[in-house]
């Protein structure tokens, strides 16, 4: 049977999963030669890094947007998994193990922080469990800036650069693959692509599994939860695990990825840019933290271009654009918590809760007076 029409059309178009699914796959295969053309190679390296923070944002996603755990040191499990790598993949110790074996020992090193910082947590909840966490985070960031004396084990604030490229099947990531044809920053926006895509499938796995029903189920209401007889502990627990070793992988990818990891590169600002990633797409839904990712870690980079822009315009710089843009970045967020505090893809359950209690009531009203078959 032909559609009745083009909405009728469309909409069995998007329906399709599979096609969806293709086209979504082609524009992302193509998007580096697109970004190239268009905004130059740099760009192609921005995109990598918007992918690695989707993947911190989807692990720290699944504590605070699953779990309801405010976690404002989560940056201390990327930097965990980043000098994991840099330790195991590089001359400072003269080790230099193969990416199949670093990447899951970043994975299970953050997971093991991951548990340290969730089990004197569990008894936390709101302000204390963000105060906790957020020294968690500044602990971790001043042991690695302190950690050279009387052991040089992290080489202190100078940080650990030579660190070995990322290399699949005895292949070198860094170097131009085809011939030449294609630069290395393309295989490692593949290669992110790639455990983007796991990360994504495992985080959907989750939400709809037992254990995220009991994640969402503590969220909403600890003490029902805990009555409905989910273990609290192991949940909090697992959850912390979880979002941990997302960010150890993440951490392990951005080290092969910069050959040159410190201190500085996991402050607090990072941690804090990670939640507004969240809450600025959709606290809770995969899709808006995605775009919250990408959103917020490209953004500030284009915003770079108002500096040549004043220049042409005013014949200075009037602004200092670093200025500007973080003045821009507070005036999105509060836009966004005024007029849609829901995120810009919110989850059906976050929109509910944000609901105004009238609009909810005059609806279930109706209902009750609705005889219409």
């Amino acid at each position: 049977m032909l559609p009745s029409g083009p909405k009728d059309f469309i909409s069995r178009l998007v329906s399709n999963r599979w096609l969806a699914f293709g086209l979504l796959s082609v524009f992302l295969a193509a998007l580096p030669f697109a970004v190239e053309a268009i905004a130059g190679l740099t760009w192609v390296r921005i995109i990598g890094f918007a992918i690695l923070y989707a993947m911190l944002a989807l692990g720290l996603n699944i504590v605070v947007g699953f779990a309801g755990l405010l976690d404002l040191g989560y940056i201390a499990f990327y930097a965990v998994g980043a000098y994991t790598y840099a330790l195991l993949s590089s001359p400072h110790f003269g080790i230099h193990l193969p990416f199949w074996l670093v990447m899951p020992a970043s994975a299970a090193l953050a997971c093991l922080f991951g548990v340290l910082l969730g089990a004197p947590t569990l008894r936390l909840r709101g302000d204390y469990l963000a105060i906790v966490t957020l020294g968690f985070g500044e602990i971790i960031r001043i042991f690695l800036n302190n950690l050279n004396a009387p052991v040089n084990i992290t080489n202190g604030p100078q940080g650990i650069n030579m660190i070995d490229p990322i290399s699949v099947a005895g292949f070198d990531m860094s170097r131009p693959s085809f011939g030449g044809a294609v630069p290395g920053v393309y295989n490692y926006y593949y290669l992110f692509l790639a455990f983007a895509m796991l990360i994504i499938f495992v985080s959907l796995r989750l939400q709809d599994s037992r254990i995220g029903r009991a994640w969402v189920a503590i969220r909403e209401d600890e003490v029902a939860a805990e009555a409905m007889g989910i273990n609290i502990r192991n949940i909090k627990l697992l959850a912390f695990a979880m979002g941990a070793s997302f960010g150890g992988v993440s951490g392990s990818l951005f080290a092969g990825f910069q050959g040159f990891v410190s201190p500085e590169s996991f402050g607090l600002m990072e941690s804090v840019m990670i939640l507004c990633m969240i809450v600025l797409g959709g606290m809770g839904n995969i899709a808006g933290v995605i775009t919250g990712a990408v959103v917020l870690s490209i953004l500030p980079e284009a915003l770079r271009y108002l500096g040549p822009l004043e220049e042409f315009l005013f014949g200075r710089v009037l602004v200092d654009p670093a200025d500007l843009r973080m003045l821009l970045f507070g005036f999105a967020l509060v836009a966004m918590m005024l007029f849609r505090p829901a995120g810009i893809v919110p989850s059906a359950r976050r929109q509910d809760e944000l609901r105004p209690e009238p609009a909810i009531a005059s609806q279930e009203q109706a209902s009750l007076f609705d005889t219409s078959d």
